[in-house]
């Protein structure tokens, strides 16, 4: 089955789901149940978030069965839905945040961490730390920024798809991506 066939496969069990087929939906929940929930950690960086808004996410395309219909690509549906709710914890977070160093007077001032650079004996133990600090600086970046690398290297959608996702021009999209690459490459030029 090609790409376009389960993309057709999946808008068509949307539309099975929206004539009140529930296995339908549970088919489309098994099979994208954890891409999003990825999707969504790599976003807010908390795993009881993530599964938190992944639930919402499916319970926001189910709510909207009666409505869908299948204008773009089902993931692309999909990722909008969930880049949206991740897009909003991350600003509500940032003002809760904003709101609890106002409301408190730090006497150490800002605490701040600092990854362990130490060489490590084993390969392993190398990679990871690498792999973290890959991660950090992902989730460094502005949100839209994050988003868009995030779809187009873990998720490996196509510009078209991520700019309806976030709903912006294709030249948008590959501005904010040329912008988050720059800064990952000044912020990880150490480990080239």
């Amino acid at each position: 089955m090609g790409a376009s066939a389960a993309l057709d496969y999946d808008a068509e069990l949307m539309l099975r789901v929206k004539d009140g087929d529930e296995a339908s939906f549970g088919l489309l929940l098994d099979k994208y149940r954890a891409p999003v929930s990825h999707f969504l950690y790599r976003m807010v960086q908390d795993q009881a978030v993530s599964e938190e808004l992944a639930q919402e996410v499916f319970l926001r395309v189910y709510k909207s069965r009666e409505t869908y219909e299948p204008a773009a690509k089902f993931t692309t549906w999909l990722f909008r839905i969930a880049t949206h709710l991740a897009l909003n914890w991350l600003r509500d977070e940032k003002n809760e945040r904003a709101q609890e160093r106002l409301d408190q007077s730090t006497e150490d001032g800002p605490t701040r961490e600092v990854p362990d650079r130490a060489p490590s004996v084993e390969q392993e133990m190398v990679a990871e730390v690498k792999v973290a600090e890959v991660r950090r600086a992902v989730a460094a970046l502005p949100d839209k920024q994050r988003a868009a690398v995030l779809m187009q290297k873990y998720e490996e959608m196509e510009y078209s798809q991520i700019a309806k996702v976030l709903s912006c021009s294709e030249s948008a999209v590959k501005s904010l991506l040329f912008r988050a690459y720059e800064t990952l490459r000044v912020r990880l030029a150490h480990m080239a």
